[in-house]
């Protein structure tokens, strides 16, 4: 037998480099970050506080906005101390506990931009029926995205509970995600890793769900006579449609695969790209691309003006 006890703090090794380099990713991330937290509260902001943009994609939108902002804030500032000091340990609570976080707000995530996608085909191919239907299941919408959220993490959660870590307890990483974790891992990771591609498929079924709903939004949009108004009809949902593309492209390229040999160097940037790239794109594209929401915050930058007048 071999003596396996469990490690009680991990070593975070970040990007290492010379000191300028960490430096000047600091800055690079940090404003990056500023840019998120200030993005997505505007559009919490915007959507609390104005009585038209009270509608359910709305309301999901704001949601949504909070799980990126939650997901960067659950691992940035601790990255940021990573780069300044060059590696960082971090507990074995600490580290279960950012897991638990990342994958609970990820799959929040996934599930908001799922749920968007019926309420744009309810809006399009069922319009008659759209607020009866959506204001009766809004709220529930929003609770079973929080539960199933809650059940897809606690079950790999458990699961880590279980394993040993005795070969070493460094983790060239930035934070502390599953396939890094698992790397260290002495015992069995079967179940774990089996786990991992159930959730998969799930996200996979979620991707279904929204090609499926796009599809039938497009039959509907071609029957439409009028150029005009198939335009008008596609510009409620491409803002929508962009966040999709965004969020499976990086969730793929990262957790595509769960039995993919690890490799720190592509792991890193690949997870960059879901950390940061998204939650700094979305809010972007919603007040860039959305008309509701522009309109808003032109109302918004006319009322400053009048008051500083």
């Amino acid at each position: 037998m071999i003596n396996r006890t469990l490690a009680k703090e991990f070593l975070l090794l970040g990007f290492g480099g010379h000191q300028n380099i960490r430096a000047l990713l600091f800055t690079l991330f940090f404003f990056v970050y500023v840019i998120i937290i200030f993005g997505n509260l505007l559009i919490i902001g915007l959507v609390g506080t104005n009585q038209s943009l009270h509608s359910p994609m709305y309301v999901f939108l704001s949601n949504l906005s909070f799980s990126e902002i939650m997901i960067t804030t659950n691992i940035v500032p601790n990255m940021l101390a990573v780069i300044l000091e060059g590696s960082k340990t971090i507990s074995f609570s600490g580290c279960l506990t950012q897991l638990f976080f990342h994958g609970l707000f990820g799959y929040m995530e996934c599930l908001y931009l799922t749920v968007m996608s019926y309420d744009r085909y309810l809006a399009v191919c069922n319009p008659l029926q759209y607020i009866s239907i959506m204001d009766v299941m809004l709220k529930r919408y929003i609770v079973l995205v929080w539960i199933s959220s809650f059940i897809l993490v606690i079950v790999p959660l458990i699961l880590l509970l279980q394993l040993y870590f005795c070969d070493s307890n460094v983790i060239d990483f930035f934070f502390c995600d599953l396939t890094p974790l698992l790397a260290l891992s002495c015992s069995d990771t079967f179940k774990v890793k089996t786990e991992a591609i159930v959730s998969s498929v799930l996200v996979a079924l979620c991707l279904f769900l929204i090609v499926s709903s796009y599809v039938c939004i497009l039959l509907t949009i071609f029957r439409i006579p009028s150029a005009l108004g198939r335009q008008k009809t596609f510009s409620t949902c491409s803002s929508h449609l962009l966040a999709v593309f965004f969020f499976f492209l990086t969730i793929i390229s990262v957790y595509g695969n769960p039995t993919k040999v690890y490799s720190s160097t592509i792991s890193k940037l690949q997870s960059l790209l879901y950390v940061l790239g998204t939650p700094f794109f979305n809010p972007i594209i919603y007040t860039l691309r959305n008309k509701e929401i522009k309109s808003v915050l032109h109302k918004l930058k006319n009322s400053l003006k009048n008051r500083n007048h």
